[in-house]
């Protein structure tokens, strides 16, 4: 047999296992989980410490969460069992509505990090998340413990626990809670967002 044919079989084979194996090929590992939350870290303390506006560092927030957080499984998840009869259009608008939301609500409690620190401590795998759990010292304040849950297909964060507190969970409390006031009208409640 030829070497060209022996090498072309080998190429197609390893195209073909590449194929059927993407994870194998490409796995996400615990580095990559921790360098993710390090250089989000380090951006949101960029931003804190910028002295921009508040309108400006909102913005920039909303920039850090779309490029670090996975916003429409987030979104999706927030919006819970109607984000399974919504339409895309609705799902794309409440996902933009719901991200400048969060980039504003959480945005305005960053003023307590000004001059504080956020330490990666450990990453740990749990089946198809990373555990990054951080250590936040902030002037004046017990240091407390943060953790970011990074999911491994994504490649993103998808939800963050204060002190064992899921944001995640918060949210969709508090967004359920308005959708009931838009009498469950998708479209209300991501107007009443915005």
């Amino acid at each position: 047999m030829s070497d060209t044919i022996l090498g072309r079989r080998t190429l197609l084979g390893m195209m073909a296992a590449t194929a059927t194996y993407p994870s194998v090929a490409f796995a996400f590992s615990e580095a990559e989980a921790s360098a993710l939350i390090n250089n989000a870290v380090r951006e949101i303390t960029t931003v804190i410490n910028s002295g921009k506006s508040e309108s400006q560092m909102y913005r920039e927030f909303e920039r850090i969460l779309v490029s670090y957080a996975d916003m429409p499984n987030i979104a999706r998840s927030v919006l819970g069992p109607p984000a399974r009869t919504a339409s895309s259009s609705q799902m794309s608008a409440f996902t933009r509505a719901f991200q400048t939301y969060i980039a504003d609500k959480y945005g305005a409690r960053f003023r307590e990090f000004i001059g504080g620190e956020i330490t990666v401590n450990s990453t740990q795998k749990i089946n198809s998340i990373y555990e990054v759990r951080c250590t936040a010292n902030l002037r004046g304040e017990a240091p407390f413990a943060i953790t970011f849950i990074v999911h491994e297909r994504s490649e993103k964060f998808i939800d963050l626990q204060i002190e064992g507190i899921s944001l995640l969970k918060s949210e969709r409390a508090e967004i359920g809670a308005m959708l009931d006031k838009a009498g469950g009208n998708v479209d209300q409640l991501t107007a009443s967002l915005s």
